[in-house]
């Protein structure tokens, strides 16, 4: 069976997605270096609970089209607008996990018509620091003379919290195979993305933000403060994860997410 697309933008690209269940509509958009099997874990839940979840695998990303160029944040959050559009399902439930949520609150900031309720899950508002740009200067340069297989491994271990058991390690790590030129303009696009914060208090939309409680990249701090400039929101703390809590601990992340959606 084929894989679905819908088209994104007037040049024609198309993002290749996953559409389950019937119901109010739930986006899911996915942290890098993944694509949408990144929720596969959870979405039985959601459909369990009465939501269409949709899951499209960003530009570059996965089965759509590969990235040809720049593709800024901004422009994921353009193309998502049009898939939103073409789809029929505006307004939806919008989720996002670090880079998907970087996506989400562009997509909210600049779109706002289309998103009815907002998840945002171990990401940030606040533009990279001077030592993330560095790191990320440094990853180009990895996987420019070794490829993304060294940069992923490397990347592996601070994703997930020190107990993590190693068949959730091993099987975490084989969805992390993504094209060495997406991996590349991702890592510059996310060390170039603007500083967000001063677009929280416009975001009025029911808002869920989740912190794995042992995150090391979007720390606790970070979603709590984020948290606090949006104006309708609640914070979720998950214990015993660290920034991949929909793949370390599903069954917790998922409950999070219905009992958000219901409440909506």
């Amino acid at each position: 069976m084929s894989t679905p697309t819908a088209k994104t933008s007037d040049d024609a690209v198309r993002l290749a997605y996953d559409d389950q269940g019937e119901g109010p509509a739930v986006l899911l958009l996915h942290a890098f270096p993944f694509d949408r099997r990144f929720w596969i874990a959870i979405t039985p839940a959601l459909v369990k609970a009465g939501f269409r979840v949709i899951s499209p695998d960003l530009r570059g990303f996965g089965e759509s089209p590969r990235l040809t160029g720049t593709h800024t944040v901004a422009d994921h959050a353009r193309d998502v607008a049009r898939f939103i559009e073409t789809l029929g399902i505006a307004p939806a439930a919008v989720v996002g996990l670090s880079m998907g949520g970087y996506v989400a609150l562009a997509l909210a900031a600049n779109h706002p018509r289309l998103v009815s309720a907002l998840v945002l899950a171990d990401t940030k508002a606040a533009a990279d620091s001077d030592a993330a740009r560095q790191g990320r200067d440094q990853a180009i340069e990895l996987v420019n003379a070794r490829g993304v297989a060294p940069f992923a491994d490397g990347m592996l271990t601070r994703l997930v919290a020190p107990e993590t058991p190693p068949d959730v390690m091993r099987s975490i790590r084989r969805l992390m195979n993504q094209p060495a030129q997406t991996v590349v303009a991702t890592l510059a696009a996310l060390r170039d993305r603007p500083d967000r914060r001063v677009d929280l208090p416009a975001i009025l939309v029911p808002t869920l933000v989740i912190a794995g409680a042992l995150d090391t990249l979007s720390t606790p701090e970070e979603n709590r403060s984020m948290a606090e400039a949006l104006p309708n929101t609640v914070l979720q703390q998950l214990p015993d994860v660290g920034h991949l809590p929909n793949l370390e601990h599903p069954a917790c992340f998922a409950a999070a997410l219905v009992a958000f959606l219901q409440r909506r």
